[in-house]
Parts: C-alpha cells; structure tokens; sequence
C-alpha cells in the first residue's frame, strides 16, 4: 500500500511557539516512516512558512529556523490540487499532501485560524474543526456553554480591554467570591499570563498582565480540589484514557512548572474513588460533544473534598511530548505513543471521507 504523506506543521505566531516545537519533534521521531511520508513545515515567530527537510533535533533547540536548506511553501487553496506549493530557485512545484498535523499550540494554531485555512485547502487534518477550536479556545464561552448545559463551572467575572472597570472587578472578587482569585487571558495557553491574585492591588496588576497577552481577561474563584484531565480521543463516538491527576509544586501550576522545573508530579489514574473518576470520564466526553470537538482534546477538571466535580478549561491540542499529560493518559488506557498518532491521522481521514460521502 502506498504510504499517505503527513505534513507536520510546528511553530508558529504564539507566545506557546517553543512548546510547540517540543511537541512536534517528539511526534516526528514517533510516526511510523513505514506508514507514513513525513513533511515537515516549520512557521517562524513571524509567521514565514517553510519546509525544513533537517532532523527532529534542530526543531526541538530552534535551530531548524536558521538553517540554509529552508524552501518556502503556501497551502494551496485549489481543491483541485490539495497540497503544498513548494517556492524556489527552480521554480514553482506543488506537493500533494494527504493530512495535516498541526502541532500547535495557543493563538494561531488552536483557535480555529490554521483550521479554517485547511478546510479551504480541503485537506484532512488532525484535531478539531475550525469552529470547534475557536469556542474551546475562548475560555469565557467554553465556560458558558457548558454550564449551560447544566455542569458545574467555576464562579468567574470576564471582561473586554474597552469595557474594563476595576472597581466592579475589585466588588466581586471582595464581596461576591473572596480572596483569593485567579486571572487569565480569555485566549491564551500554556498557563502563560495567569496569576494569583490575593488581594486589590495584586488584582490589578494581575489583570494588567494578563491584557498584554489578549484583549479579554477571565477572573475566577480559586477552586480548592484535586486537580485532574481526562484525555478524549475520537469523532462521533469518543473514548477516553484513564483520569491524570497533575500536583503542582508551587502555588499553582504555571509556565514554569509545566515545562522548566520539571517539578509539577503527574499520577495516572488519579488518586481519587474509582466512581468518581468514572463520572469525570462520562463528564468529559459531554463536555468535548457539547462544544464540537474531533479527533482530540484534554478536558480539565476540579475535584472538589466534598466530591463535586467542577470544569476548568479545555485544550484542542495539549502538550504532546510522551511525558506530556495527555499522551500519558491515553498510554495507561492501553495506546502507546506511536499507535496514538496512528490513531489520530487515521481519525482525521475517516471524518473527511465522512464528510464526502454526505456531500454526494
């Protein structure tokens, strides 16, 4: 059978662009060569695509970006021919491509940017659609529509740069929730931006922060609880990994502890009630169909001491070295690493070929 060509795409125009490379390098040395054609498409910080025909290493240390051997390339939009138009000294060539893996993370890679930029390419690719991606991604609307749905979420205020008024932020952290509170940018990854604030002047500078990073902050009551994730793989009927519990080694898990320190503890399944894992699996897979979701995503959790269950956000494309916390997961179900984004691709295929025979 003749093998399907991937194009791995990392990088990118976010503040999360160094996590993706870690990400994508791992994915590259995992996929199965007999299987698949690799491509691999690096996107600079300044949003340059190219193609980058060097090792997974060069990609893991940045150096890919200051090689001599880059050729630049753009998705082709012609559904007639699907692919990569591949620009250099001999010309133009075009690059047929059978699915993309966007292996990338935060703004211009999970809110639905690269997504809608593949579907006009009429291309399969791995993760969520392009509407999908941009509302987990909002984590204000994620939060609204699955507590619409009748799911506990925390207790939060948000608010846009323009209409931003300190005073009512100051009135609900003092008299609606209490001290201490956390605030995040609405659309934002990788814990980058978040702080703890304890009290009005921490607030505010916290709120500052975190507008340097979007224009739409999210303040919410701290959640005292055991933090976990459920990993939810699938299309019309997905399947979960086992419950990981995340214990962070400072105040609470930030930038730092993700990727630097090494520090934050990791347990799969979660040191919690086998019943009350069950119920955050059930939770986690409404919650990924209640806001679209396919292929993959990380559903995270509060499990409180009285044992309610509490929403915290959702990522499209989490962290995905083999020690990251969704892989993880999905491996102590049963699915190694590799098989995993075997798995992945062949779900992308399979919802395209869906996808063509309903449009006939």
């Amino acid at each position: 059978m003749k093998r399907k060509t991937v194009a791995i795409l990392f990088g990118g125009v976010s503040s999360e662009h160094e996590v993706s490379l870690q990400s994508a390098a791992a994915v590259i040395d995992a996929i199965p060569v007999t299987k698949y054609n690799v491509i691999q498409i690096g996107i600079t910080k300044e949003g340059s695509w190219y193609k980058f025909d060097g090792i997974s290493q060069q990609i893991k240390d940045g150096s890919w970006a200051r090689s001599p051997f880059l050729k630049r390339v753009v998705v082709s939009p012609d559904h007639l021919k699907p692919g990569l138009i591949l620009l250099d000294e001999e010309g133009i060539n075009y690059i047929k491509v059978d699915c993309y893996f966007p292996v990338l993370h935060g703004k211009n890679g999970e809110d639905g940017t690269i997504q809608g930029l593949l579907d006009m390419a009429n291309i399969p690719y791995v993760g969520c659609g392009t509407l999908s991606s941009a509302l987990c991604m909002d984590k204000v609307i994620a939060q609204q529509l699955v507590s619409s749905a009748g799911i506990c979420t925390t207790d939060f205020i948000s608010f846009g740069r323009y209409e931003y008024q300190f005073e009512q932020v100051q009135q609900w952290a003092t008299e609606e929730v209490g001290y201490p509170v956390f605030v995040k940018p609405a659309r934002s990854g990788s814990s980058y931006g978040i702080s703890k604030a304890h009290d009005e002047f921490e607030l505010k500078q916290a709120i500052e922060q975190a507008f340097t990073f979007d224009d739409k902050v999210l303040c919410e009551a701290m959640v005292r609880g055991m933090e976990v994730g459920c990993a939810v793989y699938g299309n019309d009927y997905p399947e979960t990994g086992l419950i990981g519990e995340i214990e962070p080694s400072r105040d609470f898990l930030d930038y730092e502890d993700k990727y630097h320190s090494g520090e934050m503890k990791q347990y799969v399944p979660a040191r919690q009630k086998e019943d009350i894992l069950k119920t955050v699996q059930q939770l986690g897979v409404q919650i990924y169909r209640i806001l679209g979701c396919k292929g993959l995503a990380r559903v995270d959790f509060f499990i409180k001491e009285n044992e309610e269950i509490v929403f915290n956000e959702i990522n499209t494309m989490p962290g995905f070295t083999p020690s990251s916390r969704y892989p993880r997961m999905i491996e102590a179900s049963g699915i190694p690493y590799s098989e995993l984004i075997v798995e992945l691709i062949e779900l992308a295929m399979q919802r395209r070929e869906v996808s063509r025979i309903e449009s006939i």
